[in-house]
């Protein structure tokens, strides 16, 4: 996946894409999200709607660079049931992004960093570390979660 640069900064090449969709399998939207995001899609959502004649329905929304616009249309054409595509371009801002790792008592841990006007502003630990803790050592993924912000603050305090 191609990250954006990590000083803060305004995307104004961004496009939002949206289907309504009321008769496809929850299975294919799963596929669907995996192809997206294998395809440059920044970002992929569902939200449930109601549709014409009360038919519960799925909003599938996506937010991708103005390149990938037709390789976002194939994938919607060719893998879900719409008619019809809408895509509204929008400005992101992103916030300059660092990393660095906590050292936990079952290993490395990477936290990102978000920074606005060069203070700090969030901060989060990778999940696919932590799920990989997890996993290996058999815990709770909350576990792990509390121990890397245990040790996040030991090192904040330092």
């Amino acid at each position: 996946m191609n990250r954006p640069p990590d000083h803060e900064h305004l995307d104004e090449q961004m496009v939002k894409m949206e289907v309504n969709l009321d008769d496809i399998s929850g299975e294919w939207l799963g596929h669907v999200m995996d192809l997206l995001f294998e395809s440059g899609a920044n970002d992929v959502y569902y939200t449930p709607i109601f549709m014409k004649k009360n038919r519960p329905g799925v909003l599938l929304q996506l937010l991708c660079s103005q390149q990938m616009i037709l390789k976002m249309k194939k994938i919607l054409f060719a893998e879900t049931t719409t008619l019809g595509i809408r895509y509204y371009p929008l400005t992101v801002h992103r916030l300059e992004r660092s990393f660095f790792t906590v050292h936990t008592q079952w290993g490395e841990v990477t936290i990102k960093r978000g920074f606005h006007g060069g203070l700090p502003m969030q901060q989060a630990p990778e999940y696919e570390d932590c799920r990989k803790i997890a996993v290996q050592k058999n815990l709770p993924l909350k576990q792990v979660y509390e121990e890397v912000w245990k040790c996040l603050g030991e090192v904040i305090e330092k």
